[in-house]
């Protein structure tokens, strides 16, 4: 065997029959509903509330070096999971077993999180359930590039992103219900993580059994390199994309994943009020975010272009961004829920779709893949590590937004740049 690990060549279906495209469609919408639920009632308020319920003095430095070391380790852990689901043979097919076992596994991980009581034991804890989670999503963003036709792809990837505002919106709203009882709240989400998985694999079409496809042979070495090189040759717009993913997602998170601090020590709330807050936000984003990604997954679809979505969502990301920077108050917040909320379901509507379209080579989809998932990954952990070293130098939130606005500029401008992309 080469040194080059070799896949079979991905047997894409050029259409889809009218059950199949709906149950992709329920099964990619439930999937992530479920599962960024409960990775944003963990990450968005269960543990930022439980890190201040510890007594830590700079609990906002904590929350930022455990979110930065998670995102360390899923770079690695995404990227060699999907290789690995490349060349996974067995009766149930190469994705659907990383996916049910890995559901199982985040819902134990994440319930263990509640239970050490420092906060490098919360770290350790949420480092290893970030395990299981990339068992998850690695394999099941394989899917829309092994069985999804291209013809189909923006609108089943709006399914896809649909499911992601609208569960990081259920997260915060129903995590608000449990501030005062954050263990509870962490059982809640273990189910709802268990739950994305096995429902997306029994809503989805049966992967078939692929234990007669060709297997690789090789060392652990060669596996290894194989899994961790990523695309070079042709893979200029699959980088353009990468960067892209990564910014806007670091401007939003700079924000959303520090709500909680910034509706009690920017705008001056209370626990109980913040928590009331935030009810009022995910109840705004879960309105306008669906309506944003179900329009214009289809629109994008029906006039084959991309980049006029991207650019229309970046312009609401900074004004969004923008209200809580100017109307430092609820208002302010409701706003940026509202108008950054519908920018974000606008991006998430074509994300996937863009993330296969550029894909330089389809049989190694699962690697390459999980190198663009390490754009959510590092997105999320920088976005949060960038909030906590602005506040940390400026000791305070007020320059976090106009940073945050600066890495949407950045990241339209690139989108913008890909030229296999209209």
């Amino acid at each position: 065997m080469s040194t080059q690990v070799r896949t079979e060549a991905s047997k894409r279906p050029t259409s889809l029959s009218t059950s199949a495209f709906w149950r992709f469609m329920i099964g990619f919408f439930v999937f992530n509903t479920l599962i960024y639920a409960g990775f944003t009632m963990v990450t968005g308020i269960l543990m930022p509330q439980k890190l201040k319920d510890l007594g830590i003095a700079d609990y906002s430095s904590a929350l930022g070096t455990i979110s930065a070391v998670g995102a360390v380790l899923s770079m690695f852990i995404n990227v060699f999971l999907g290789a690995l689901s490349d060349r996974t043979r067995t009766r149930f097919g190469k994705r659907s077993p990383w996916i049910v076992v890995g559901a199982l596994l985040t819902g134990l991980g994440f319930f263990i999180i509640s239970l050490p009581a420092t906060w490098v034991g919360v770290g350790i804890a949420y480092c290893v359930s970030l395990i299981g989670l990339n068992m998850m999503v690695a394999p099941i963003t394989a899917v829309l590039s092994d069985r999804i036709p291209e013809s189909r792809r923006a609108t089943i990837s709006a399914a896809f992103g649909g499911g992601a505002v609208v569960g990081q919106a259920i997260g915060n709203l129903v995590a608000a219900a449990f501030i005062m009882h954050v263990l509870l709240g962490f059982g809640v989400a273990s189910v709802l993580l268990i739950l994305s998985g096995i429902l997306a694999v029994t809503v989805f079409p049966r992967e078939g059994c692929n234990r007669d496809d060709p297997r690789e042979q090789g060392s652990l070495w060669q596996v290894l390199r194989w899994s961790f090189t990523p695309p070079i040759r042709g893979a200029g717009d699959f980088w353009k994309a990468f960067v892209c993913r990564t910014g806007l997602i670091i401007a939003y998170q700079m924000v959303t994943s520090y709500q909680l601090y910034i509706l009690q020590d920017y705008i001056g709330e209370s626990r109980q009020t913040s928590a009331t807050a935030i009810s009022v936000m995910s109840i705004i984003t879960m309105i306008v975010s669906p309506v944003a990604t179900f329009s214009s997954g289809p629109v994008t679809d029906k006039i084959g272009r991309r980049k006029p979505s991207i650019f229309i969502a970046g312009v609401l990301y900074a004004v969004g961004i923008a209200m809580p920077w100017l109307m430092p108050s609820r208002m302010g917040m409701f706003l940026f829920a509202g108008i950054s909320g519908f920018g974000y379901g606008m991006y998430m509507a074509v994300d996937q779709a863009i993330n296969v379209d550029v894909l330089p080579d389809e049989k190694t989809a699962g690697k390459d893949l999980g190198f663009l998932n390490i754009a959510t990954c590092a997105g999320q952990a920088i976005g949060s590590s960038v909030t906590s070293s602005v506040v940390a130098v400026t000791g305070g939130y007020f320059w976090v937004f106009p940073v945050a606005i600066l890495m949407t500029v950045v990241s339209v401008v690139s989108a913008l740049s890909i030229r296999r992309m209209r």
